[in-house]
This record gives structure tokens, C-alpha cells and sequence, in this order.
């Protein structure tokens, strides 16, 4: 008799070995094979010649991020939460944009800064203009939309975390920011990890090589999958969805676009790198400039490994005011930016 004993243990450990984004884009073709063949191939070119267009740019995102782990170069943002409070929210606004943390990251940074006495003001700078941008979002947005948004998205980035971290130190002694922390906040996260001493040689030492190599081929293999399904994702909007439709909802100038599109990227935003094919394709469609900014930056804040990290160690009111903090921003960076664009 043959023992099956195993067989209920060996469909989850085949189904947790599937990566779900992949099975989610070949879902989608055999779709679109069943309802219209004739568009199967056209639809697979035209996301093989963007994703081609974006090489480049990863390339040069994932060799970044490799480099800067490899160094150990991350230690030169240990410093930004000391000295007077004004000081450290504009320092937290510009390390959470200009840094290459991810949004698992941010859980037991944030942590140990909480814990360590760091102001609540300072840990919301941060934690607000984090999931933004970083090196290689700055590389993907450039490439996928351009350059000029690229860089007002950051800006955008640094300016939401200084207006939020002024924000909580303004009311800090409200009920609403008083006593912030929940009992057990969370301590660890998937990209959490022993950081290297500064060495700019990094070839010199063989585990650092290790980690460039590693770093760089586990980023590499993460933006291609997730920038090859957004693609598809582009490929399909265009050809489906009525470029009239789109300019009637989310195009044209004043206040409600940007407003539709900060509240329905909130619960939309797919990753951050995904959503830049996705909002250059609607863009192109007819979607208003700021719409798109308002878009970026409410989804970005609002995205899921990003409010899970502010959920995990913070009480339910300060997470609210969190929220609050990103729609309120993403409408102000929206208005600027359809009066620049």
C-alpha cells in the first residue's frame, strides 16, 4: 500500500514555492487566449519591448542597491536621528527619500529608533517619505515616465515626510500622538539583517562579494518580475480600456481628478515599481499630470508592506493619522504638480 501520509504537507509546500505574480500574469494570458486569441502574441511583444526600453534602468537600479550593501554604505544614515528635534525631521524626510530601505525594512529601524527615544515627529518624516523613492524607484520612474517626474516625486517625498514629521510635533502633546507605541511592537522584518562596516572595496573581501552578488541578483529578479507583469498590466489598459473613458474620469484640469486620484491609488497601488508602466499607461490615455502625482504618492504611503510596517508598531489611532497625513500630501503634491507639468 502506498503511503500517502506526506501528500497533504506536499500541496502547500508546492503551492509556497509558486511565485504568485508570475501564476497572476499567466492567468491573465490564458484569459486573454480564451477570450481573444488573435491579441496573445501582439500583447507579449508590445510588454517585451517596454520591458526591453526599462533594462537599462534596472540594471542600474539593482547594481546600486548591490553596491550600497556590499559597502556597507547604509551606516552613513545612522546619524540622521540625533541632535534637535527640527533638525532630525528634516534629516528623517531626507534619509526616508534618498535611501534604498525597503518597506520590511523600515519595521525594525523604525523599532529600535522608538525605542532608542528617537521623537515621534522624526520616525513619521521618515516613515511617510520611505516608501516613496529610493535609487532605484528614482531609476524606474525616470526611465517609465521621465525624468522631470522622477524628480518631482521625490521632491514630493521629502517634502510630505517634513510636513508630516512638523505635523505630529505640532500636536505631539494631543491625545492623538500621545503614548504612540503599542505594547509589543514588532522587531523584525524580511529584508532585517546584520549591517557591514563601511569598506568602499567591497571586491577586496569575499563575503562582501557575496552580498553584491546576492543583493543584486535577488533585486534584479524582483523588479524584472514585477515590472514584466505591470507591463502586461499596461498592455492590456491600452488596448481595452477607452482612452475617452479614462480622460473623462481622471483627465482635464482642477481639483477632482487629483482627488480621484489620490483616494483611488490608495487602495489600487499594486508595488511601487508596478505602478510606474501602469501610471505612465494611463498618462498616455488621457489621465491629468497631477492625477498621476496624486496617484504615486497616496499609493506609495498607502501600500500594503508600508502600512503594515506603521500597523505593526504603532496604535490604531496614530496609524489613522498616518493615512491621513498621505492623502492630505498626495493631493498638496497632485496641485503642484499639474501647475508645474
Amino acid at each position: 500500500m502506498t503511503d500517502q501520509s506526506l501528500s497533504p504537507r506536499l500541496l502547500p509546500s508546492l503551492w509556497g514555492r509558486i511565485d504568485r505574480v508570475a501564476l497572476t500574469g499567466a492567468l491573465i494570458l490564458l484569459v486573454l487566449a480564451i477570450f481573444d486569441r488573435p491579441a496573445v502574441v501582439p500583447t507579449i511583444e508590445e510588454t517585451l519591448e517596454h520591458f526591453w526600453g526599462t533594462l537599462p534602468f534596472i540594471l542600474f537600479a539593482v547594481l546600486a542597491i548591490g553596491y550600497m550593501k556590499a559597502t556597507g554604505s547604509e551606516r552613513l544614515l545612522d546619524g540622521a536621528f540625533q541632535g534637535r528635534e527640527m533638525r532630525m525631521i528634516v534629516m528623517g524626510a531626507l534619509v526616508g527619500g534618498l535611501s534604498p530601505f525597503c518597506s520590511c525594512q523600515v519595521i525594525p529601524f523604525v523599532a529600535a529608533l522608538l525605542a532608542a527615544g528617537a521623537p515621534l515627529s522624526a520616525v513619521m518624516a521618515f516613515w511617510l517619505a520611505s516608501p516613496l523613492m529610493d535609487p532605484a524607484m528614482f531609476s524606474i520612474t525616470a526611465g517609465g515616465i521621465g525624468f522631470d517626474f522622477a524628480v518631482a516625486k521625490t521632491i514630493a517625498a521629502v517634502g510630505l515626510g517634513i510636513m508630516g514629521g512638523f505635523t505630529v510635533k505640532m500636536l505631539a502633546n494631543s491625545a492623538v500622538f500621545a503614548d504612540p507605541l503599542r505594547a509589543q511592537p514588532a522587531s523584525a522584518g524580511c529584508c532585517s539583517g546584520k549591517k557591514l562596516t563601511l569598506n568602499w572595496k567591497f571586491w577586496q573581501d569575499a563575503d562582501r562579494r557575496s552580498t553584491f552578488g546576492r543583493t543584486t541578483w535577488d533585486n534584479l529578479l524582483f523588479l524584472g518580475k514585477w515590472l514584466m507583469f505591470a507591463y502586461l498590466l499596461q498592455s492590456l489598459l491600452i488596448s481595452y480600456v477607452p482612452a475617452d473613458l479614462i480622460a473623462q474620469v481622471i483627465g482635464g484640469d482642477g481639483l477632482m481628478p487629483i482627488l480621484i486620484g489620490a483616494l483611488v491609488g490608495a487602495p489600487a497601488y499594486l508595488n511601487g515599481y508596478a505602478a510606474v508602466p501602469l501610471v505612465g499607461g494611463l498618462m498616455e490615455q488621457g489621465m491629468s499630470p497631477g492625477a498621476g502625482m496624486a496617484f504615486m504618492v497616496a499609493g506609495g504611503v498607502s501600500c500594503i508592506p508600508a502600512a503594515v510596517a506603521v500597523w505593526a508598531l504603532v496604535k490604531p489611532r496614530i496609524f489613522v493619522a498616518y493615512l491621513a497625513l498621505a492623502l492630505s500630501g498626495a493631493v498638496i503634491a497632485g496641485i503642484a504638480w499639474s501647475f508645474v507639468a
